[in-house]
């Protein structure tokens, strides 16, 4: 299975069976995602080897307006598409198996966590897992230690205060907070 069936097969939202073919390819690409987040996340790199590094994670070229503090840690990296002018800060954890796409200017804060995988609800099939993508538009500002679930899409211009867990759609231009997210809010 190449990467690109693997995605599209992950994105669908279909079950992959815990010690099956699929999980022992999410297996192999972890590693090469481990010793990339482990280079990146070790001394001092200035901001054009740090860009240099995370496409060479995400296998896509980022343009020159991108920034990033690490440490910055993944257990794929081959499906984030990051557009323009985006800052990820320090600490944050990019789950993205079912695929995560960030628009143009886009802030990223402090620590946090974008998930897009869910394991089974039943306790003798906890191990396998379902994806599902998150879409945040252009110029979302998202704050400091926010967590995004699976299949998550956030408007453009939105905000995301400090603290959220985001479990449901965001549209654009609204300023949510809280667990779970509520409308604080509108820009």
């Amino acid at each position: 299975m190449t990467e690109k069936e693997f995605f599209k097969y992950a994105a669908s939202g279909a079950l992959i069976v815990a010690g099956s073919e699929i999980h022992q390819v999410m297996h192999r690409m972890s590693q090469e995602a481990l010793r990339l987040t482990v280079k990146i996340n070790s001394g001092y790199h200035c901001p054009d080897e740090l860009r240099e590094l995370m496409s060479e994670l995400t296998g896509k070229r980022l343009d020159e307006g991108f920034g990033l503090f690490p440490p910055f840690y993944t257990d794929c990296g081959k499906n984030i598409n990051i557009g323009k002018r985006v800052f990820i800060n320090m600490g944050c954890s990019f789950q993205d198996w079912g695929g995560i796409t960030i628009g143009d200017d886009c802030l990223i804060g402090h620590n946090c966590t974008i998930c897009t995988v869910n394991h089974d609800k039943n306790p003798d099939t906890r191990g396998n897992m379902m994806c599902l993508p998150v879409k945040i538009g252009d110029k979302v500002w998202i704050g400091a230690d926010v967590t995004i679930l699976p299949g998550v899409s956030i408007g453009t211009g939105a905000i995301i205060a400090a603290g959220t867990v985001v479990t449901k759609d965001v549209a654009p231009g609204m300023i949510v907070g809280g667990i779970p997210a509520r409308v604080i809010n509108k820009i």
